[in-house]
């Protein structure tokens, strides 16, 4: 939560402003900015990997940049649209744009293999791969004989 000086007036909606604009799962975003969207994430563990996965329907694979800095794996994207209207002339009678982005940061535990880390997009979804260190992964259960 942020600390805002609040007065009678004003403090329910900033509660409520507060609270859902955290990210309370340790990703950050940057839900103040105009023209921001937040694409829902899923984040699945198994005993192989992470995988993390980002709803964004209507994009294209070169619209992403992944970075992974001081294990913090930050997906953004931004998108420039315009739309233009023009009358005999040539001169513009209406010229609409909008801008779009979203960037969401992620703190990678330890046992992942930052070297391995793939990434793809399909119908929508960008899936992240985040492959577990081998010493991270669940060993299987083996008998030691007593010398």
């Amino acid at each position: 939560m942020s600390l805002i000086k609040r007065n009678e007036a004003n403090w329910l909606p900033s509660v409520f402003d507060d609270m859902f604009k955290t990210d309370w799962l340790g990703g950050t975003t940057n839900v103040n900015s105009i023209g921001t969207t937040i694409p829902a994430v899923n984040i699945q563990e198994t005993e192989e990997e992470f995988s993390v996965e980002v709803a964004a329907p209507g994009k294209k694979k070169e619209d992403f940049n992944i970075e992974l800095e001081n294990d913090v794996l930050t997906i953004s994207s931004q998108e420039k649209k315009e739309n233009e209207t023009s009358d005999k002339d040539g001169k513009f009678t209406r010229k609409e744009f909008s801008y779009s982005n979203f960037k969401r940061a992620f703190s990678l535990p330890e046992s992942v293999n930052s070297e391995a880390i793939s990434a793809s997009y399909n119908d929508g979804v960008l899936h992240i791969a985040l492959p577990k260190r081998e010493e991270a992964k669940v060993q299987p259960k083996r008998l030691i004989e007593i010398s």
